[in-house]
């Protein structure tokens, strides 16, 4: 699947301009499950409901709140937009440090960086610079609209952009720190240190796999190929009555109940115009029954559809409920 650049900006490197693109350098392998009830496989929703006036909220409607203890501040779209929005396209090199003073604790989420320029010489440069003189840039870099700390360094053939905590976001190792510190004698280290000689080897991360995801997917492919799965669709059911105007609604269900509602109108027009036509028949009562037998009939495919749906979900339910406890 091919990268898609999620910023374009430039490094700042003294007068050196180099226009870059970042790429998310990392993506997460685990495999994406949600909750649905045991007894008929239905989707869970969770609703945004107010706590004092007890009513569902639409999105629109939401604010945001600092809790300060015993009081809350209330924070409006207003206020938010009247802070000053970081929207730089510029990473800021703003000093070059030796690469074993960042501690590994501060590194956050990595991005590629790819020469964005016909001519790569300066992208080129810079990535030599940083590799021969084993340093890493410190930099300064906007992202999402909030002033970022980061580091450049060297990966094969492209500099990385690493996101760094700020360093009061760091918590002291002395906090947990034992109080007093137990003796260890020269023979208990030398044995310990025999038993790491033994155990030590070339770093290789391909030798190592997700046991848990691995046994997860065989689960998922296990149960398929038993017949244990349900109609995707089928697991969302129908929305509720009285949800938010401003909902986002699935513009496939919103198609499927127009059409739905349709077919619906039809018989009931036809079963209308079929009581009208009897109406304005002078002197023939017999007969007039016969168009609302018409109509009956007409609205008949209506219910076969109804009992269909009902037969077709039946099973489903069954299955379900057949099941008993969770899955893990």
């Amino acid at each position: 699947m091919p990268m898609r650049a999620i910023w374009t900006g430039s490094i700042a490197f003294g007068l050196v301009n180099v226009p870059v693109k970042a790429y998310g350098a990392t993506e997460d392998h685990d495999i994406d499950l949600h909750q649905v009830h045991d007894k008929d496989g239905g989707r869970i929703r969770y609703e945004r409901r107010c706590e004092v006036c007890g009513k569902k909220i639409a999105y629109k409607d939401l604010d945001k709140a600092y809790e300060d203890g015993e009081r809350t501040i209330v924070l409006t779209d207003e206020d938010m937009d009247a802070l000053p929005a970081e929207k730089s396209r510029e990473i800021e090199v703003v000093q070059f440090v030796p690469a074993g003073q960042v501690d590994p604790l501060m590194l956050e989420k990595s991005y590629y960086l790819q020469a964005d320029s016909k001519s790569p010489k300066a992208y080129e440069l810079l990535r030599r610079t940083l590799q021969d003189t084993e340093k890493l840039a410190v930099v300064r870099f906007a992202l999402r609209q909030k002033t970022r700390l980061g580091i450049l360094r060297v990966r094969s053939k492209v500099m990385v952009l690493q996101a760094v905590m700020w360093a009061d976001e760091l918590r002291d190792a002395e906090a947990v720190a034992p109080e007093k510190s137990p003796r260890i004698s020269e023979q208990e280290l030398k044995m310990s240190a025999s038993l790491v000689d033994q155990y030590s080897s070339d770093f290789t991360p391909d030798e190592f796999q997700d046991d848990y995801q691995v046994q997860l997917q065989a689960l998922i492919e296990a149960k398929i190929e038993q017949g244990e799965d349900l109609d995707t669709e089928a697991t969302f059911g129908s929305p509720d009555q009285d949800s938010e105007s401003g909902e986002v609604i699935d513009l496939m269900e919103a198609l499927k109940r127009s059409i739905d509602g349709r077919n619906a109108k039809a018989p009931a027009k036809a079963a209308k115009d079929g009581k009208t036509a009897a109406a304005e028949k002078p002197a023939a009562k017999k007969p007039a029954k016969k168009p609302a037998k018409k109509a009956a009939a007409a609205k008949k495919p209506a219910t076969k559809k109804a009992t269909a749906k009902e037969a077709s979900s039946s099973p489903h339910k069954k299955k379900a409920s057949g099941s008993g406890k969770k899955s893990a």
